[in-house]
């Protein structure tokens, strides 16, 4: 009875001395952390073991099924962001004349909306009436492509108007694809609807997110060690300075390209001049795949004419494609992301597959943040090594 109270006190004491007892308070020695005993007592736990690790499977399964139940917020939450990112250089640019921030997000935001609107006003009547006028002649021009001398010689050799009249036929046959059509005619309004909304909320939320975009990175650096802070800080404004100029280099690309995309329609005398042009300057925000896609199909549309019309739009339009990736968008990318055309390649059809037109406009800048870490960061450590 004596040897166990002198052991309690001894453990006592050791304990407020700051030194590991021999024993503790029962007489037993001290088990380390990485004492086989520890394991065997974690384990001899089954039932709390298990309900945590069911707890976790649980919730990680409830996060995922809310993120799946709410992909289009999650999507227009992206745009949002991606749009506020790329507004942001402005808003600095602003900052250093000695602007206050939230007077440089409104003149930013408004400049920005009279842009558009000014867009909107010239361009949408003439892009409506073309496009009506377009919808209405598409059996005049299927027609005189069938009856062009180029299809004919096609026709002649590979049979392509017997394999078109075939398909149609089995097309019509099933009943389930005029009820899936008819289905796809009344989903219009709610797909408009919809539209609508996430313009509202897309646009809402990117003044929002612009307006305390210095206070979210201030936090979410904040989540990183503070050894490592400033180090991680560094690298987040070098992306966020690469995804800003990018988006705004590219909408200078883009509206360049559109621009050419018109001379050159206007020149060859295709027809609808201003409706393919816009489409030009829109496939022309996504890299490398958008403008050759859009210049492919206003070269389809010319060939209505005739030949000589599509090759001297196709001569003038993809002559300027390669000026304006060897000297144009160089210059007007000069502090934006680089990554090497394979790479963009890539990653605007993955970005394309994963979240459409969206995610082939984020691929690129996701892609360059992702290099710009593996060279910082795992090259570095590896190196070190």
């Amino acid at each position: 009875m004596q040897n166990s109270v002198r052991t309690m006190r001894s453990a006592r004491a050791a304990r407020s001395s700051g030194t590991p007892p021999e024993f503790d308070e029962y007489g037993l020695p001290p088990v380390s952390a990485g004492d086989p005993q520890t394991a065997a007592t974690s384990t001899s736990r089954p039932i709390y073991t298990g309900f945590m690790l069911a707890l976790g499977v649980g919730l990680a399964l409830m996060v995922f099924f809310v993120a799946q139940a709410n992909t289009q917020l999650l999507v227009w939450i992206t745009a949002s962001l991606f749009i506020a990112i790329g507004l942001d250089p402005v808003v600095r640019s602003l900052e250093r004349a000695c602007l206050p921030r939230p007077a440089g997000v409104a003149v930013t935001i408004t400049g920005f909306l009279a842009v558009v609107a000014t867009f909107i006003a010239a361009l949408a009547p003439m892009v409506t009436e073309q496009t009506a006028t377009f919808v209405r002649s598409l059996p005049v021009l299927v027609e005189n492509i069938s009856s062009s001398q180029w299809f004919q010689s096609i026709e002649d050799e590979f049979q392509i108007q017997q394999i078109i009249d075939t398909e149609v036929n089995r097309f019509i046959s099933d009943p389930m694809n005029i009820t899936n059509a008819l289905g796809g005619l009344f989903g219009v309004g709610t797909a408009i609807l919809t539209t609508g909304l996430g313009t509202l909320v897309v646009f809402v939320l990117a003044i929002y997110f612009l307006a305390s975009l210095p206070v979210m990175t201030a936090w979410a650096y904040r989540l990183a060690p503070r050894s490592k802070r400033d180090r991680v800080q560094h690298l987040g404004d070098r992306i966020l300075d690469g995804v800003g100029h990018y988006v705004i280099g590219q909408a200078g690309v883009a509206l360049l390209n559109g621009i050419v995309a018109f001379i050159a329609i206007s020149i060859a005398g295709v027809p609808f001049g201003v409706l393919f042009a816009v489409v030009a300057g829109v496939l022309a925000f996504i890299p490398l795949v958008g403008p050759v896609t859009g210049g492919t199909l206003v070269t389809l549309v010319a060939l209505t004419v005739d030949w000589q019309t599509a090759a001297t739009f196709a001569g003038i339009y993809f002559v300027y494609l390669q000026v304006e990736a060897y000297f144009v968008s160089p210059r007007i990318m000069a502090r934006a992301v680089r990554i090497p055309a394979a790479v963009v390649v890539i990653s605007v059809i993955a970005g394309g597959t994963l979240l459409g037109v969206l995610g082939a406009l984020m691929a690129i800048p996701t892609a360059a943040a992702v290099m710009l870490l593996t060279r910082e960061v795992l090259i570095r450590r590896q190196d070190a090594r």
